[in-house]
């Protein structure tokens, strides 16, 4: 007699739980990997955007307010003071004057360095910077009826509406012999309306660290709101002398800028240098090399001059004076300061 087969039923049974259970368990197992991933993302992107090393590695990094303004003028000349006298400089009170040295990073002389002051024509030397970086020399610029609407008495190289020049030759008229109508047509061309050039111009002057100088134009031209620092000055001077077309320019005692008139036809504009050591209206000290600079006089701001110079040792300097009575005055003062750099 034949046995009966005994039922599966159970066996079945036993493997369903067994499988529900491996599946149970590898639902737990991802679940948990699912939410440790997501907890540790969580904790990524929860940590506070102030985030500070300094604050969780106590005495391993710590940078201080002090230690960021050292790093950001750690190249530079700096004074806690605004004034540092140096034996045999005279300037009356009302006067503002610097004297820095640029290999030492040392101010060696100061007069209200940190006070605000009507800087005349030495604002070209931010209209070069912004030129420099922004524009191209070789670019042909046509100079405006707008760019020649300037106050009477202006220092002007004589441009007329229609002429065309270069950009580099425009330099040469800013630079070398203050052209208020060169610098309004920079202006013009690098930052399309004057408007917009003056902007840039106070753009730079924030990244230099300028606090005490605010332009609302690229000339000088008198205005209450258009005011700078000898501290200022030295650092606009000390960014434009990292430009070699600047440093070449400078240095030209003259030069005949090529210009095509409305008609098509050439001409040239002899221009003369305005800083009296270049021309040998004044001579500097024995042992001193002036290499050049940027002059500025209005009945406001007095007479002014900013000049990079070398000592006899080849070691460079910035000299500034501003406001003297009169020219012979200015280069007296100014060579007071230079008689310095060799001792």
């Amino acid at each position: 007699m034949a046995r009966k087969r005994k039922p599966q039923k159970k066996r079945r049974h036993k493997a369903g739980r067994t499988l529900l259970l491996v599946l149970l368990l590898l639902v737990i197992v991802s679940g948990g990997v699912y939410v440790y991933i997501f907890w540790l993302s969580d904790v990524k992107t929860t940590l506070p955007l102030d985030f500070q090393v300094s604050g969780h590695f106590p005495g391993k990094l710590k940078i201080t307010d002090n230690q960021v303004q050292d790093s950001f003028a750690k190249d530079l000349c700096v004074s806690a003071s605004g004034s540092v006298p140096l034996e045999g400089i005279s300037q009356d009170p009302s006067q503002y004057g610097g004297l820095f040295d640029l290999d030492g990073r040392r101010v060696l002389y100061g007069q209200n360095i940190y006070d605000k002051l009507y800087p005349a024509s030495i604002t070209k030397i931010m209209t070069a910077i912004i030129a420099l970086k922004y524009g191209n020399l070789s670019d042909v610029v046509t100079v405006s009826q707008e760019a020649l609407i300037l106050e009477e008495g202006s220092q002007l190289c004589g441009l007329r509406p229609g002429d065309s020049l270069t950009l580099e030759h425009l330099l040469y008229g800013l630079l070398v012999y203050s052209g208020n109508d060169a610098g309004a047509a920079i202006a013009e061309h690098v930052g399309g309306t004057q408007e917009n050039f003056v902007q840039m111009m106070n753009e730079e002057v924030s990244r230099l660290g300028m606090t005490n100088t605010h332009f609302v134009n690229p000339h000088g031209l008198q205005s209450t709101e258009h005011y700078t620092s000898i501290y200022d000055i030295y650092l606009m001077l000390n960014e434009a002398i990292k430009y070699p077309k600047f440093v070449e320019i400078i240095q030209m005692s003259a030069f005949t800028v090529p210009v095509k008139n409305a008609a098509g036809q050439e001409n040239s504009m002899y221009l003369e240098s305005t800083d009296y050591y270049l021309i040998g209206e004044a001579t500097e000290p024995k042992g001193v090399t002036v290499l050049g600079g940027k002059t500025g006089t209005t009945d406001e701001a007095g007479n002014c001059l900013a000049l990079v110079c070398q000592n006899e040792y080849g070691k460079t300097f910035i000299s500034i004076v501003t406001n003297a009575e009169s020219k012979p005055v200015l280069y007296e003062q100014m060579n007071q300061l230079l008689e310095h750099i060799n001792s």
